[in-house]
């Protein structure tokens, strides 16, 4: 019999490539942070280069060209890791259901980004390609965190573990989860940190549209208690009443800090801790979303249906019983 052929790039590797994605996309969110608090967003004041004649930063553009420079030079790391992760997809074996369509999306998702950040230099900073700066890296989180999942399960198909009410209930934490980030970008873009002191605010009332986003806080935290009591209730699975504890706790860390900042005018550690503290409360979201489904094995047998009534005659060779 013919031994199948070894794969190339072993199943570690790919789960290990999968997860530097996730570090990897998190840690540009807190460097692209660094450059908007310390007032560096235009220290390379053009895009592609960094000046009309230069692609590097030069030593007359100080401390803001330099932290903007290496902000960017970070996007070459993030696109270095995404296409060997690619790459270990497409080489492994074998191939894992849907992985190579998300390790791409994961690379062209990192270019479109570069662009987009262009685009903000070109626009002074302006709030909304700002946001939607920080929108589309919570969005590459999320085909992140789908990819490295995706490597670490079976390759069967996919099954809820919770009943059908947890699970809205669940997808009800998700939206909201969703909607308290997406606010709170538009409450950075009302306040003072611009990342350049000419950039244009969003004309928002910070403190109107920061009482927008305490309220959604608060109902993120009631669903998720209301989630991870019910995950108890109906007998889920102890991962799954894990994540939500999890995700509780991530909110009410990232809740103290807001409070804090807000009371003490926004000082420039805390709002960094703040934005890290979204990419937890994000990714521990869509934790307790995987956690309430599960993926069998691709030669699992299916859930045994419902007799029903026949005219036929018995098989001559019963099916065996269950084991």
């Amino acid at each position: 019999m013919k031994r199948p052929d070894r794969s190339p790039v072993s199943g570690t590797l790919l789960r290990r490539l999968a997860f530097a994605n996730i570090v990897a996309n998190a840690a540009i969110v807190v460097t692209g942070g660094a450059v908007r608090l310390t007032a560096s967003g235009l220290g390379c004041p053009t895009w592609p280069r960094c000046t009309d004649e230069s692609y590097t930063a030069t030593a007359e553009m100080g401390m803001h060209g330099a932290i903007e420079f290496g902000n960017r030079l970070l996007t070459f790391v993030l696109v270095l890791i995404a296409g060997a992760t690619l790459l270990a997809a497409l080489a492994h074996r074998p191939r894992r259901r849907g992985a190579v369509p998300l390790a791409l999306a994961v690379v062209l998702g990192i270019v479109a980004q570069a662009v987009i950040g262009g685009i903000t230099v070109r626009t002074q900073l302006h709030p909304s390609i700002v946001g939607i700066h920080f929108v589309v890296s919570m969005l590459l989180l999320l085909v992140a965190y789908a990819l490295w999942r995706r490597v670490s399960e079976p390759d069967g198909p996919t099954v809820p573990v919770v009943p059908p009410a947890v699970r809205t209930l669940t997808w009800l934490t998700v939206v909201a989860s969703a909607a308290v980030i997406v606010v709170g970008v538009a409450v950075t873009g009302s306040g003072p940190h611009a990342g350049d002191a000419d950039a244009v605010r969003n004309g928002l009332d910070p403190q109107t549209i920061s009482q927008i986003h305490a309220d959604l806080v608060f109902l993120l935290v009631g669903l998720t208690v209301g989630l991870w009591l019910a995950l108890r209730a109906v007998g889920a699975p102890a991962a799954a009443v894990r994540a939500a504890l999890t995700l509780l706790l991530v909110e009410l860390g990232q809740g103290v800090i807001g409070f804090v900042q807000y009371f003490t005018n926004l000082p420039v550690l805390l709002v960094g801790l703040h934005m890290l503290g979204s990419c937890l409360v994000w990714l521990a979201t869509l934790a307790v979303l995987w956690s309430t489904r599960e993926r069998r094995p691709a030669d699992h047998p299916p859930p045994p249906t419902s007799p029903t009534a026949s005219t036929s005659t018995e098989p001559s060779h019963p099916a065996p019983a269950p084991a």
